[in-house]
């Protein structure tokens, strides 16, 4: 049986971005998760470890977010990636980043990526 667990619109203060000006300044981001996963063992077994742990996926992006990169898709793909090591059951990943009111020349609510994985 596959689950999924989800964490929507987690909310940054970060610096990412491609400019200078980003960099210092910072900005808004908004961070949603989807993984896809079949547990590890029987979840009537009632135990953590055989599930994906919502609090540790809102810890690592807390803590991914904290590392200054030009893109947003470096952070993306830095989230997916340290989902992928630590559950070795996950099926998909998708990982949605928004940059709030980026630095555009115009009004713009936001601009994002949004990167997947698929286990093969």
């Amino acid at each position: 049986m596959k689950h999924d667990r989800i964490i929507t619109r987690r909310s940054f203060f970060a610096y990412h971005g491609f400019y200078a000006e980003e960099q210092k300044i910072g900005n808004h981001f908004l961070v949603d998760i989807d993984v896809e996963f079949t547990p590890a063992a029987d979840t009537m077994e009632d135990n953590l470890d055989n599930t994906v742990n919502y609090e540790w996926l809102y810890d690592m992006v807390c803590e991914e977010m904290k590392i200054n990169r030009k893109l947003i898709e470096t952070v993306a793909q830095a989230v997916i990636n340290q989902i992928v090591q630590q559950y070795p059951f996950a099926i998909s990943v998708r990982v949605v980043l928004k940059k709030l009111n980026p630095l555009l020349g115009a009004k713009v609510g936001h601009s994002a990526v949004t990167l997947s994985y698929q286990k093969g």
